[in-house]
């Protein structure tokens, strides 16, 4: 008799979840890091193949979304006057712009750690 009660307060009580329903946090951020597999071995041609698989073999579907461009973007110099990271123009001929542009148009989202870090300098948490 334990038993039969404990399952009908199981279903019973997944019927009744409180959560709000504001379509945040339906599954945890997904997506794929640069670092994970290639580390510093990055171009732009590997990472834009890895956005095109992600589309075509269905994960976009199932909820991954971002390309993390990890380290190892950057050239061994910096923007004069600015000090601001460059992108290294040989493993990125084109450009982080266009990198970005193109996976965006795959209807992914692009993330860099770089960018995060320098945000969080700018504002305090």
């Amino acid at each position: 008799m334990v038993l039969p009660i404990s399952l009908l307060a199981v279903a019973v009580s997944a019927r009744y979840v409180l959560a709000y329903d504001n379509g945040l946090a339906i599954t945890p951020p997904m997506g794929w890091n640069t670092w994970n597999h290639f580390g510093c071995s990055i171009s732009e041609d590997t990472i834009l193949s890895a956005a095109k698989v992600i589309v075509s073999s269905g994960l976009k579907d199932v909820g991954y979304e971002y390309v993390l461009i990890d380290d190892c973007w950057q050239a061994p110099h910096r923007e004069d006057g600015t000090n601001k990271p460059l992108a290294d123009p040989h493993k990125f001929p084109r450009g982080i712009k266009h990198l970005s542009d193109s996976i965006h148009a795959l209807g992914l989202k692009v993330v860099s750690i770089n960018k995060q870090a320098q945000e969080r300098k700018l504002k305090p948490s």
